[in-house]
């Protein structure tokens, strides 16, 4: 006598929809865990709501209070963060004038929205240049290349430093950091 092979059951052989429930059913859970907090739970900073938040300003739409001669001031960098705590970004714009022939020096600018120049971190006067600029924990980190004295060739950077900007009781304080060096 010839006994059929046992089959599974209908509701043990797995089928897209049976993923489907799965997947769904795994996403709920995730999502409301994220949702719920513990009692103890609290937070240092509010975070906006999206009615709230804005979109960090353009370095693009900013007039810069630097005068090129004939021609236009260019940004050639940029970094954006939240750099006094308020919960909405700033924008960190490296520009400088554009120029047919070398590097001109740069200048670095803090713009809030919408689109509005609002400290000065480097003044393009300070003979400098950015090669590097970023913004991490609330500070404006940047590396610059300098001269170490008039004798040196404007071609030739001979000083490069590591600075950072720190937003504290009300204006950005610089301070160097520890890998200032000679180039």
């Amino acid at each position: 006598m010839h006994t059929p092979a046992p089959t599974a059951p209908a509701h043990a052989r797995p089928r897209a929809v049976h993923w489907l429930i799965t997947a769904a059913a795994t996403a709920a859970v995730i999502a409301g865990a994220a949702l719920l907090q513990p009692a103890t739970a609290t937070a240092t900073q509010e975070t906006p709501t999206a009615a709230e938040a804005r979109p960090a300003p353009d370095p693009k739409a900013a007039t810069y209070p630097l005068e090129c001669r004939g021609g236009a001031p260019r940004v050639v960098n940029r970094a954006t963060g939240d750099l006094d705590g308020d919960g909405h970004p700033e924008t960190v714009a490296v520009v400088r004038c554009d120029a047919g022939i070398g590097t001109p020096p740069s200048g670095i600018y803090v713009l809030t929205s919408p689109h509005r120049v609002v400290a000065t971190l480097l003044d393009p006067r300070d003979g400098e240049n950015v090669t590097e600029i970023a913004i991490a924990g609330g500070a404006v980190a940047a590396t610059l290349l300098g001269y170490s004295s008039d004798a040196v060739a404007r071609c030739c950077p001979d000083r490069t430093q590591k600075v950072k900007w720190q937003w504290r009781n009300g204006k950005f304080t610089r301070s160097a950091t520890p890998d200032a060096r000679g180039v």
